[in-house]
Formats: C-alpha cells, structure tokens, sequence
C-alpha cells in the first residue's frame, strides 16, 4: 500500500531503459519514495528488479519496445495506458552507446544512434506532453538522461556525443515551449559510472578516471537516481531547462 507520506505518492513514474544499471536505480529509488512504475525495457526483461519494486508496495507493471524504430516509440504510452494511469514523470534513460570510427561509421550505424538516443525521446516526450490534463502538468516532470559526452566526447564516441549534445538542446527547448503548462524538463549528465564488468572491460580507463577525478572514483547508479528524485519532487518545483552534471568533479579538470 502507498505510504502517503511518501514524496511521490500517487504519481506515476515511466523509466525507459530500466534493464540497464541506471535506469533499475532510477526505478527503486523513484518506487522507495512512494511512486507507481512503468518499466519500459528493450531486449531483457528486468524480473530482479521487479522483484525489487515488489518489495516497495506500489503498484507496477513492464513494457517491450525497440526504440530504434519511432513507430513502436509512439505506441509504448498507449500500451501503458491499458494498465496505469497517465504517468506524470518520464524518465528518458534508454540509450545506445555503440563504439566506432567516424570514418568507419555507416549512415546505418549513426541513423540508429540517433534514433535511439534522440528521436525517440523526442517522440515520448512529445506524446507524453500531449496527454497531460492541465491539473496534471502542474506537477509533471521529464527527465532525460544525457552524459558528459555532450560537451566532452571521447574517441570512438562520436556519434554517442553528438546524440547527447543534441538531447542537451532539446531539452532545453522542451522546457521552454512546454513551461507555460507547468510540465519541466531537465536533464542529468553522469560520468562515468559504475557498472558490473567496467572494471574487467576496460581497466585502463577506469584506473585514468579515478586517477583524475577529483572526487577520486567512479559514480553509482544511486548516485544518479537520487538527482533525479530530486529534479521530479516539488522541491525542484522552479527548476527546469537545466543540466546537472553528475561527474565527481571531472568536468573541473583540465583537458590538455
């Protein structure tokens, strides 16, 4: 049962993307504040985590979409729609982080990256405006995640950064033309966060980060989720438009 003393009780939160480490912290942190889910997941079914959100007594439920192609995008909050109330937060968390060459990139390779990464929070988000009541709007929240890499791209990110730094505008944009309704939009920039095998897929690089972090380690999940609680509660009810940058102070360091 809902604790009414909750931040979040009786909205109901859409996390895409929620298979992934980020996105499954989003999804309990959101759930431990009183929040109704509505997982949205691509290839594996999050059954963990489900489990997890059990635990928290609210009431949720799990949806498939690729988000490559726009079509199945547009449909995922009509699928919604058959089993929850409208949400009153999204959180655009479904990414693709391909590697390659931008000589090597194919049109193919980077229409997907695209079309993952900003077509399709675009799509949702647009139709998620667009149902609001005006009652809801006033209290409704998007938040989308970004990465560093909008305005520090790394090799063989090209097309992930350019994604990213265009999510960052459109953000923005967002919240201009959707301000006048109530309904905010932010956006969240992590480095480099931690993940199961990072350390065994690329030590060398995670040695380089916690080598010159600042704050001298990598991120967790958690530590994202909690902003983004934050960016949706009533205590940000003035913020919108902006990127908060979640990078232990890497962004403070010099790039040469």
């Amino acid at each position: 049962m809902n604790d009414p003393h909750k931040a979040l009780t009786g909205q109901t939160a859409l996390i895409t993307g929620a298979s992934g480490g980020i996105g499954a912290a989003i999804a309990l942190e959101l759930a431990s504040n009183g929040a109704d889910i509505a997982l949205h997941y691509f290839n594996n079914k999050p059954t963990e985590l489900i489990d997890s959100i059990k635990k928290q007594g609210v009431e949720h439920h799990s949806f498939q979409a690729d988000f490559s192609n726009q079509k199945f995008t547009t449909k995922l909050l009509d699928n919604i729609g058959d089993k929850v109330p409208s949400p009153g937060i999204l959180i655009n968390c479904a990414a693709s982080q391909a590697v390659g060459n931008m000589k090597n990139i194919t049109d193919a390779q980077f229409s997907e990256m695209i079309n993952t990464n900003l077509n399709a929070v675009f799509a949702l988000s647009r139709e998620f405006a667009r149902r609001l009541s005006p009652q809801a709007a006033r209290t409704a929240s998007i938040v989308n995640i970004s990465s560093i890499e909008a305005t520090r791209p790394a090799p063989g990110h090209g097309h992930y950064a350019t994604s990213k730094a265009a999510l960052e505008m459109l953000t923005k944009s967002m919240a201009l033309e959707f301000g006048a309704s109530g309904l905010r939009v932010n956006a969240l920039a992590p480095g480099l966060i931690e993940r199961k095998t990072i350390k065994s897929d690329w030590p060398e690089g995670v040695e380089r980060w916690q080598n010159t972090c600042p704050l001298g380690r990598m991120g967790k999940p958690e530590d994202v989720a909690q902003a983004v609680s934050f960016l949706v509660s009533q205590k940000a009810s003035f913020i919108t438009g902006r990127v908060l940058t979640i990078d232990g102070g890497m962004s403070t360091t010099a790039g040469w």
